[in-house]
């Protein structure tokens, strides 16, 4: 989901080698599109790629669904994918157009929000924990608490980026409960955890990467990725993951029902899916990605980073969130909203 936003748009203007031409539009997650990779595709495509940022899946959501925007792929989350199937927004992919549809990992093919994967490629994947500078605070880093229950070293001092399904997830799984859960005594649980807790943030933000490797901020509900970045720039950062649960997400790539711009968009989605192109996208953002043979491209740093290799004592914390029922995005939405007053 995620990952590090700021608004920013790369126009690539390189010489194209091969006869396609034209523009593409993606609409993806700020700071998450390596420039590189944009301009190696300039250089053998001639496409020319605009890149347009949001900073949630419902905001991608909500753009699209009004109509008239113009972009050609997005980048929505696991959860949101038959969201996006069922409101007729994004394409069934003719699988023809992507010969290295093949190179998707096994493991990563058959997956609950898009069997056979015939709607969307991945992107990339990882997690959703805590962000912690042990300079300041030396307890532990592997729970919720840390933002629910703040430490006196962390009070005033922790950000919670604005990621609603994440945070809210989160607190559920703190208080005993289940993502998407109906049961109105739990979500109060999760409601009341979080009210109380908020006058010890000193923000609801995201930014987390600059923030925390300037020591403005000394802890942050963060995304794995952006937190190696932040201890490259910061040793003393680690990352946290909570005992009672958290979100494992993966972005995936789909075309856009009324997209102006189909064949450039087919073309994008085959040349991301050749194992060094996805190595690429993994090395700028520092997240995993979903295609077989994308390990030897990938960063030394990244094949042992502690972000990024989940350690085994924590991988069955770490699930993949369901797509809500109405109901209880009806829920998520009020509490959030009380949340954000």
């Amino acid at each position: 989901m995620k990952r590090l936003l700021t608004a920013t748009a790369f126009l690539m203007g390189t010489t194209g080698i091969a006869a396609a031409k034209g523009d593409l539009q993606l609409y993806n997650w700020g700071n998450y599109t390596s420039p590189e990779l944009l301009e190696k595709f300039k250089a053998e495509t001639g496409i020319t790629v605009t890149v347009t940022d949001y900073d949630s899946n419902d905001t991608a959501l909500a753009k699209v669904e009004a109509g008239g925007s113009g972009f050609d792929l997005v980048v929505p989350s696991a959860n949101f994918v038959q969201i996006w199937v069922e409101k007729g927004l994004i394409d069934t992919l003719d699988l023809a157009k992507i010969p290295n549809h093949g190179n998707i990992a096994p493991e990563w093919k058959d997956v609950v929000w898009d069997m056979g994967r015939t709607h969307t490629v991945p992107w990339q994947w990882g997690t959703t924990g805590i962000a912690v500078n042990t300079a300041v605070y030396k307890g532990d880093v592997n729970t919720s608490a840390v933002f629910l229950d703040v430490p006196e070293e962390l009070k005033g001092k922790i950000n919670v980026v604005p990621e609603m399904n994440d945070v809210l997830s989160l607190a559920l799984w703190y208080v005993g409960g289940e993502p998407c859960t109906e049961d109105t005594e739990m979500l109060k649980k999760a409601r009341d955890a979080l009210i109380a807790a908020k006058p010890d943030w000193i923000s609801m933000d995201y930014g987390v990467t600059e923030k925390m490797s300037n020591n403005d901020w000394a802890a942050s509900v963060n995304w794995n990725g952006s937190t190696m970045r932040v201890r490259l720039a910061n040793p003393d950062v680690v990352y946290g993951y909570p005992k009672e649960g958290y979100p494992v997400w993966m972005d995936s790539v789909a075309v856009l029902k009324d997209a102006p711009n189909k064949d450039n968009a087919y073309a994008f989605l085959n040349f991301i899916l050749v194992p060094e192109n996805a190595a690429m996208i993994s090395a700028f953002a520092r997240y995993a990605n979903g295609v077989a043979g994308s390990d030897a491209f990938m960063p030394e740093d990244m094949k042992t980073a502690p972000e990024v290799v989940v350690p085994e004592e924590f991988k069955a914390a770490g699930k993949f969130l369901p797509t809500c029922s109405p109901k209880a995005q009806e829920y998520y939405t009020a509490i959030w909203t009380e949340l954000q007053k």
